[in-house]
């Protein structure tokens, strides 16, 4: 059963931290990791991958023994990346704010080190540390390390993929050997294997089983085109979605930085986020992300390691990840804090089997979309604009005295008209690019759920008698499964039922999305409007209730068209 954070023994001024933090019940890692770690005086081994909540659990059980009459470091965390050493930082300032004496430094290479050693003589008692820059300021004699009580080893399995063994050996060798070490990992290959076994005293384990499920509010969909086309894909993605806010990962710092830089001359509010970036640039990138003055962050792995930015629209795999945990890692930056979000991703036809590969292990429907037409994009965006106009709130105050001028001005332009020009001036540019745009779907794919140029029709049992006009219905749907409502065509409503058409790649969708939801205290039935069999589709069984909605229909003795009555998808 899980506990919650006031069972684990922290102290009342770190329990009313993380309680300003909104956090209830500790994640698995924390509930096994930090009694033991505030009780224990042992080494520790803790295995969990990214995202599971380690920070505050080796962090707030550090925080907690930091004795602040003494003047020297008394905890280091080394970590591989310098996004991930400011991250632990500043989650650590913020667990400590009701503490008092506690001053944490982060040292990592790229930034001035006078401000840091600065920093570290001022009397820091917590080091978080990137392992090149801590070495530095050990052979220049600005930090000593070998008072430390607790030495933390934060994603020790990615600091050896990195390269760093020599530096965490030599960074080990100028340590106490009464300190304990809590070494945490996502995996446990050979090298890390040899650090517990070299440096560590009978550690305790606790291992926490690998997440193989993302957060079910996220929406998963895969393009498939060529590959010389996937540019050109990832633009009519950030075109047809307006609002997105997106981190778009990459495999290389190359491809990275070329993407950037390709997005940012055709005139896309994007920058690059990659290791061989200055520190300077990478802080100054990161802030504007965070700040949301950039809309499109382009980023590899490595150096996305550490972000933690609400209110992300969308994940975009540009490459396709190497490992399934990256994938769930990635889709992981959206849909934070309760919100939905989509992760997309851009394939070819070879990574299909990888796409099959990744549902079964996340237990989740990826499915395959097609790629937005022009049309759609123009009209997506035409949709969005007048959305936001119709619902802008504005200061007349401002604008009152330019008013009557330009009232005289178009005084002889009908209302019909003044919206033409309006709309071709706001939107010329994009009508132009996309005039001679190319249709970048692969349609010869052969792929059960490719059937992005198919329609089906949909019965809802709710119509007129509950209050729903054309646009409420729309809206419905729309809350409730995440579907565009621009998708949402040929809508027809009836006292006491409706009917609308989809294309058939959202048909699981819709179906799960409004499956076992009340409205006004009915349950609400959402079902195929003509009994069809679906070899592939989990809701065949569904259409064998169709010949009682026939009679229901009947019985409400609604006058319907031939096509209603018998009840022909609209293709």
């Amino acid at each position: 059963m899980t506990q919650s954070f006031e069972t684990l023994g922290l102290a009342s001024e770190l329990l009313q931290a993380i309680g300003d933090l909104g956090y209830i019940k500790p994640s698995e890692i924390q509930e096994k990791t930090i009694p033991f770690l505030l009780t224990q005086n042992r080494d520790f081994i803790g295995l969990a991958q990214t995202g599971t909540g380690k920070t505050a659990a080796f962090g707030l059980p550090l925080l907690q023994k930091i004795d602040t009459s003494l003047k020297h470091i008394q905890g280091l965390i080394v970590c591989p990346t310098r996004e991930l050493c400011i991250q632990i930082m500043q989650d650590l300032q913020t667990y400590a704010k009701y503490l008092k004496g506690i001053h944490i430094v982060a040292v990592y290479g790229g930034a001035n080190i006078q401000t840091q050693i600065k920093q570290v003589k001022q009397g820091a008692n917590i080091v978080v540390a990137t392992p090149g820059r801590l070495l530095d300021l050990i052979e220049r004699k600005a930090i000593s390390i070998d008072q430390i009580h607790t030495l933390v080893l934060d994603e020790a399995d990615e600091m050896l993929n990195m390269g760093f063994k020599e530096d965490i050996d030599a960074i080990l060798s100028q340590t106490n050997t009464n300190k304990k070490i809590w070494l945490f990992s996502a995996t446990m290959p050979d090298e890390v294997r040899s650090i517990t076994k070299n440096y560590m005293n009978q550690p305790y384990e606790v291992k926490i089983s690998q997440k193989t499920e993302t957060a079910p509010n996220i929406t998963h969909r895969y393009y498939v085109c060529r590959a010389t086309d996937k540019y050109a894909v990832l633009k009519r993605l950030l075109d047809y979605y307006p609002d997105i806010y997106a981190i778009v990962f990459v495999r290389t710092k190359v491809v990275a930085q070329e993407i950037a830089e390709k997005l940012i001359r055709e005139g896309y509010n994007a920058d690059a986020l990659h290791g061989d970036l200055s520190q300077v640039m990478r802080d100054k990138t990161m802030n504007r992300f965070r700040e949301k003055s950039l809309q499109i962050l382009v980023a590899t792995d490595v150096a996305a390691r550490g972000l933690d930015i609400d209110n992300i629209t969308h994940v975009i795999n540009y490459d396709l990840p190497d490992e399934i945990e990256t994938y769930i890692h990635r889709s992981g930056r959206t849909a934070r804090a309760g919100k939905s979000g989509y992760c997309l991703s851009i394939i070819t036809p070879p990574e299909e089997r990888k796409i099959k590969s990744i549902k079964n292990l996340i237990k989740q429907n990826i499915h395959q979309f097609h790629i937005p037409q022009a049309n759609e994009v123009i009209e997506q965006r035409f949709i969005h604009f007048f959305d936001t106009l119709k619902n802008l709130t504005y200061d007349e105050s401002l604008i009152s005295e330019y008013l009557p001028r330009i009232m005289k001005d178009v005084a002889d332009l009908s209302r019909e008209e003044l919206i033409k020009r309006f709309s071709y001036l706001e939107f010329l540019q994009v009508l132009k690019y996309y005039q001679d745009a190319k249709d970048l779907s692969l349609h010869n794919i052969e792929h059960p759920e490719y059937e992005s140029n198919k329609n089906s029709r949909f019965f809802i049992n709710l119509g007129e008698k509950d209050g729903f006009d054309t646009i409420g219905l729309i809206k419905f749907v729309e809350k409730y499964t995440g579907i565009p409502k621009r998708t949402i065509k040929k809508v027809e409503l009836y006292p006491a039922f409706s009917f609308f058409t989809l294309s058939q790649s959202l048909a699981d969708t819709v179906i799960q999305g409004l499956e076992g939801i009340t409205y006004k205290g009915r349950n609400v039935k959402i079902e195929y409007s003509t009994p069809k069999k679906q070899k592939n589709s989990v809701y065949g069984k569904k259409t064998e209730k169709m010949s009682k909605n026939t009679k229901n229909i009947k019985s409400n003795k609604v006058k319907l068209s031939k096509q209603d009555k018998k009840h022909t998808p609209s293709n």
